[in-house]
């Protein structure tokens, strides 16, 4: 059978030929080590095939909707994340925008949470304002839907915390290390003038 899964048996004479009829220590590792190999070699052959038998694929009705229920109680998704997740194991693309538009529309799922959310980690994180409209944009998520949250935060304090973290309350007069803490905070998604205020601030100084 040459789709057969199960290994092909050892050639024991050519073993012989090549150790001795007595085995040494070498070819008792060797006949050891092969066997080792080609039971771990069936062992993950079975596993992958278990796995991919126990996937869900071509979901449609009502195991499509437990489906999404299932991934929707383990994380909140974006609404086009949720269904590119979907359609992984789903049969019909429009039946699973029908599904996505209702779960929205019944708040098990909402763009604006995985927003919010989005933001909070991201500024927990060290990130600026343009890391933190990148990452929106990543998970298609309208900027507009957290643009009173993003207004509200010290975009000033937060750089200066974060260059406060890295490089200490000095404030660098040498170019060189001016230019790069305007990279590290440019990098981390600040804006210019928030930079320079971040790198100029002396310890004393309060707002």
């Amino acid at each position: 059978m040459p789709n057969s899964t199960f290994p092909k048996m050892i050639d024991y004479e050519a073993l012989k030929d090549q150790f001795g009829d007595t085995p040494t220590q070498t070819g008792h590792a060797f006949i050891v080590e092969a066997l080792t190999h080609i039971n771990e070699d069936t062992a993950l052959h079975f596993d992958r095939e278990s796995a991919e038998a126990n996937k869900p694929q071509g979901l449609t009705g009502t195991r499509l909707r437990s489906y999404a229920f299932a991934v929707l109680t383990r994380k909140e998704y974006s609404k086009a994340d949720l269904i590119e997740k979907l359609m992984t194991w789903a049969q019909n693309r429009e039946e699973v925008l029908i599904l996505v538009d209702e779960l929205a529309a019944k708040d098990y799922q909402s763009d604006q949470r995985v927003a919010e959310m989005t933001v909070r980690s991201q500024v927990r994180k060290g990130k600026g304002p343009n890391r933190i409209k990148l990452a929106l944009r990543t998970k298609q998520l309208d900027k507009d839907l957290v643009q009173e949250d993003l207004a509200e935060i010290d975009w000033y304090t937060q750089a200066y915390e974060l260059k406060l973290k890295k490089y200490g309350t000095d404030v660098a007069k040498d170019p060189k290390i001016k230019a790069k803490q305007i990279r590290f905070l440019q990098y981390r998604g600040f804006e210019m003038d928030a930079i320079m205020k971040a790198i100029s601030r002396k310890e004393n100084d309060f707002d």
